[in-house]
């Protein structure tokens, strides 16, 4: 089998609906916007696709100019060797971070379709169903959050993540608030969105300690391992670190190396190389008897969350005050697994017709 033609179609993509908010110097959520679906097809009929949902342009024109020469002409089960290709392009393009596991992806989902199961089945398979944890936006009152705490454990939810405004002494209210207003029992975590300098995340992390926060998530760039490695001699709160550094399972290994990775790391197919560079890191945090933490509510994910045994969440956005589950969040609060073939694509866009096109 090889691969015959390179597909790249541009998709238009709703914005969240009411907008919401990020901490303080960050862009809040983004508005109607393009997408990009990556069609891979070979000679005997397969095919497989992937989905980023912004920045379409900018993944066109890496698939215009890279990606389709290089796939063209190639063996599609040669997932490994692709994979190590698309780091070599790296070395002289710096291609953003989300495009990088995309034809992965792709690939994954056209091998899959051909033995007709599900991603995470052929991944090896772990689990079928998982807890959903509630992770916020940031909202503008310490009240709003509490009564989005009520709202999501009356959901099912079972566990809650916290962004909130960057500002350590208001986050360190907010955090302390939260612990008493839902008591000792029910698992918290923090996500900073890289918000701090080390001083200040040092001070919300002896916080964040105090109140039995199960981990603590991206307080700083990751820019720098040592400065994780410095926090994580300071603070007994457990770090959970490699969300959006660069170098997939390569830069991860640094972090666990250093000491850092207290709580687990951060894995992903969007920012850590598609599914090949997510179970990688999955495999290197089990080693050390680590979290490998699924970051992120798209399909992907879902499949990921049931293929990696240490981890504990499937990461279920909650962007308003009046709360509504995922449609992949039970009752109950769990995420069951998904059962048809592939990855699948979101079903609210119109990429179907865009395809159908050029069939």
């Amino acid at each position: 089998m090889r691969i015959t033609h390179v597909e790249c179609h541009l998709v238009r993509v709703p914005g969240p609906n009411p907008p919401f908010a990020w901490r303080q110097g960050l862009p809040g959520s983004w508005p109607d916007g393009m997408g990009a679906v990556l069609r891979i097809c070979t000679d005997e009929g397969a095919e497989g696709v992937a989905f980023a949902p912004r920045k379409g342009v900018i993944v066109q024109d890496i698939v215009d100019r890279l990606l389709r020469t290089e796939l063209i002409g190639a063996d599609p089960y040669q997932r490994e060797w692709l994979w190590h290709r698309m780091w070599e392009l790296d070395r002289v393009e710096e291609m953003p971070l989300y495009v990088l596991g995309l034809a992965d992806v792709a690939l994954w989902d056209l091998a899959a379709k051909v033995v007709a199961q599900p991603v995470w089945q052929l991944l090896g398979g772990y689990r079928t169903e998982i807890p959903a944890q509630a992770s916020t936006v940031t909202f503008g009152t310490v009240e709003e959050y509490l009564d989005v705490a009520d709202q999501v454990r009356e959901l099912g939810f079972t566990s809650i993540k916290l962004h909130a405004w960057g500002d350590w002494r208001r986050d360190a209210k907010l955090c302390a608030a939260l612990r008493e207003h839902v008591g000792d029992d029910f698992p918290l975590a923090y996500d900073g969105s890289a918000g701090f300098d080390l001083a200040d995340a040092i001070r919300l992390g002896h916080v964040l300690s105090d109140a039995g926060y199960l981990w603590y998530e991206e307080p700083m760039r990751e820019f720098s391992v040592t400065a994780y490695k410095w926090l994580g001699e300071k603070v007994a709160v457990p770090l959970l670190v490699g969300e959006t550094s660069d170098g997939a399972h390569m830069n991860t290994a640094d972090f666990v190396a250093s000491g850092a990775a207290t709580a687990g790391v951060r894995t992903s197919t969007e920012l850590r190389g598609g599914f090949t560079g997510a179970m990688r890191i999955a495999h290197l945090a089990d080693a050390y008897r680590l979290r490998a933490e699924v970051h992120g509510p798209i399909i992907p994910h879902q499949h990921l969350c049931m293929a990696v045994p240490n981890n504990t969440y499937y990461e279920s956005l909650i962007t308003a005050t009046q709360v509504r589950r995922e449609d992949c969040v039970g009752a109950d609060g769990l995420v069951r697994a998904p059962q048809a073939p592939g990855v699948g694509l979101p079903s609210h866009l119109d990429y179907p017709a865009a395809l159908a096109a050029h069939v």
